[in-house]
């Protein structure tokens, strides 16, 4: 219920560009071309934890990127999953889907939110914003589609204020991938995806769980819009 009003409350609304404040615009046309992905970045969490893989951001976790992700996954922003699905299709063709693999479908797999937190907010942001990024994919010809199939199997606390051990201890073992699931993931290049990377605990448990379904490190990558910490010369 919240999540449709919120979209229909972006839609009739006067709004600021969530980005820079402009005036009367959802993302003006300058922070929209900061989210473009232009400057496709690998991800560089520091220490690495275990397990994970490669991580292609498509910006980094800095100013108007930070705010455009805060204002769609804290205040509901939801028209903005359009942009920040532009910028993670960037990430995930950083990352090797698409790029010189047209006859390999890509599914892209959305680190799930716990159910509270999708509560609270009225929406998933990752899964709404690797929809918007498998749409772009396939615009752009790429065999692309969002497959939801890790689940939470058992309690975790708020990631918010734990450090990078805290982190891994909290998830550890807390991700599966749903009965049946494997099979929507067989014979395809399977992409992690979320909005955000920090100590990269989260995605190194969702590559754990994928890799335990029994799909090896050729067959997996990851792909976020944002790192906290990147490496400074751009992918091509």
């Amino acid at each position: 219920m919240r999540g449709w009003r919120q979209e229909l409350a972006g839609l009739v609304l006067p709004v600021d560009c969530a980005g820079c404040g402009a005036a009367r615009v959802v993302l003006c046309v300058g922070c929209r071309e900061v989210l473009s992905g232009a400057g496709a970045v690998r991800a560089r969490p520091s220490p690495r934890p275990a397990g994970l893989p490669a991580v292609h951001a498509a910006a980094a976790y800095e100013g108007v990127v930070r705010a455009v992700l805060l204002a769609h996954k804290e205040r509901g922003a939801l028209p903005l999953a359009g942009a920040l699905g532009a910028a993670l299709a960037v990430a995930v063709r950083a990352a090797g889907g698409g790029r010189g693999e047209r006859e390999r479908e890509v599914v892209l797999v959305p680190v799930p939110s716990a159910r509270r937190q999708v509560r609270a907010r009225g929406h998933d942001p990752a899964r709404r914003i690797a929809l918007a990024a498998a749409g772009r994919l396939r615009a752009a010809g790429v065999r692309a589609r969002v497959a939801p199939v890790l689940r939470l199997r058992r309690a975790v606390a708020d990631q918010a204020g734990l450090g990078a051990g805290q982190r891994r201890e909290n998830l550890a073992g807390a991700l599966g991938v749903c009965r049946g699931g494997e099979r929507l993931l067989d014979g395809a290049l399977v992409v992690l995806v979320d909005d955000l990377i920090t100590t990269g605990s989260t995605l190194a448990e969702a590559a754990r769980a994928v890799r335990a379904a029994g799909f090896g490190q050729a067959q997996l990558r990851a792909a976020v819009v944002a790192a906290t910490r990147t490496e400074q010369k751009s992918c091509e």
